[in-house]
């Protein structure tokens, strides 16, 4: 039977996953095994394969394929225990590393302080980052003017290019509010160029629902029915190219793909209109550095649609995404699920589901002539 990197039993959905990988991909799926008990492999960039006049090359390009440390921040925060599971900043990026991961986007600068006797500062971290080869490519840290000069020091020191927020700039359903945040939202752009930063937002299936910008007020004064323009489409416009740049994450986007399809337009009419996650990039391209890659199994008795899985394990295709909206340079792909830690009673699912994701995540393939 399988087991985890904490020695207990792998679920049988686990094996599953493991044994149809196997199939698909004998080496690979070892691979993802291998990582699954704990075993060490060291992995590395897929060569290109020629073969006549096709030549095969890996879809997300292995510097770019990183990990939002929020999918593994139970063993982040975990304090030293004997599970034999890598804990905090330094074992964690190590096994990290190990995986074959090459990026990380930071979910906070903060361990458990019994490791040192205190916290650990981001210059600790940033060596940790440089022991290992690792790059941060981003943070989901909080985005406000009285404290950005703080968090533009702490993306220096960590080395990082691309400066955000976990949140949406605003959850209102009315333009006024997103005008308000758009202009917050420049200005602090314009002072992270200034630094040589790029400032994000990263949005979820809300950011994806429509405005409600037409037709009669309410008591208030505020508009009940909608145009069809969506909330973070309407900031796209409202925002500066230059300044204001955005991560797409590709499970919630496909959320709202399944919960916001409908809205009633200014003379009481329902209309519905499906969002597309691949051409809402294509519009925007080059305001797409950043991608959680999460994956998720679709289930509409659920409110979402989808329930979260490892990348690749799910319905997602994530081969269609990344090869239309192309780019491969510029783009950079984070594995994040929020449902990666097991609890107490399975301490290294997440970083067994960061080992399978990866794997999945390497075996995305385009083909070139």
């Amino acid at each position: 039977m399988g087991k985890t990197q904490s020695g207990s039993p792998m679920d049988p959905a686990a094996r599953r996953r493991l044994t149809r990988r196997s199939i698909l991909a004998a080496s690979a799926g070892a691979a993802a095994a291998l990582s699954a008990v704990g075993a060490n492999v060291v992995r590395t960039e897929t060569p290109a394969v020629a073969h006549g006049q096709l030549r095969a090359e890996p879809l997300i390009p292995g510097r770019n394929r990183g990990i939002i440390l929020y999918s593994v921040r139970d063993r982040i925060s975990a304090a030293p225990d004997d599970s034999g599971v890598p804990y905090g900043f330094e074992r964690v990026l190590a096994r990290i590393a190990e995986l074959g991961y090459k990026e990380v986007e930071f979910a906070g600068y903060t361990q458990n302080t019994q490791i040192l006797g205190r916290q650990i500062t981001p210059a600790e971290i940033r060596k940790i980052l440089d022991d290992n080869g690792l790059t941060a490519n981003g943070t989901h840290a909080s985005i406000n003017p009285a404290t950005f000069e703080q968090q533009m020091d702490i993306a220096e020191t960590l080395g990082m290019k691309n400066i955000g927020t976990g949140s949406d700039p605003t959850n209102s359903s009315y333009p006024s509010d997103w005008d308000a945040a758009a202009d917050v939202w420049n200005e602090l752009g314009r002072q992270a160029r200034r630094r040589g930063l790029r400032l994000y937002t990263h949005n979820h299936d809300a950011a994806y629902s429509f405005l409600l910008d037409k037709g009669p007020l309410d008591a208030n004064g505020r508009p009940t029915r909608s145009s069809g323009t969506r909330r973070l489409e309407y900031f796209f416009r409202k925002t500066d190219p230059r300044y204001v740049f955005f991560e797409l994450d590709i499970y919630w986007a496909y959320v709202a793909r399944f919960k916001h399809q409908k809205y009633v337009d200014r003379w009481g009419r329902e209309k519905t209109d499906l969002f597309d996650p691949i051409l809402n990039v294509v519009s925007q391209s080059r305001r797409f550095p950043l991608f959680h890659a999460k994956d998720g199994n679709r289930n509409s008795a659920l409110a979402n649609g989808y329930e979260m899985t490892p990348l690749g394990e799910g319905d997602i295709n994530f081969q269609q995404f990344f090869q239309t909206i192309g780019d491969a340079d510029f783009r950079h792909a984070n594995w994040e699920q929020d449902t990666a830690p097991g609890g107490a009673a399975n301490p290294g699912q997440s970083l067994d589901f960061a080992a399978l994701s990866y794997t999945n995540m390497s075996e995305l393939t385009i083909y070139r002539r």
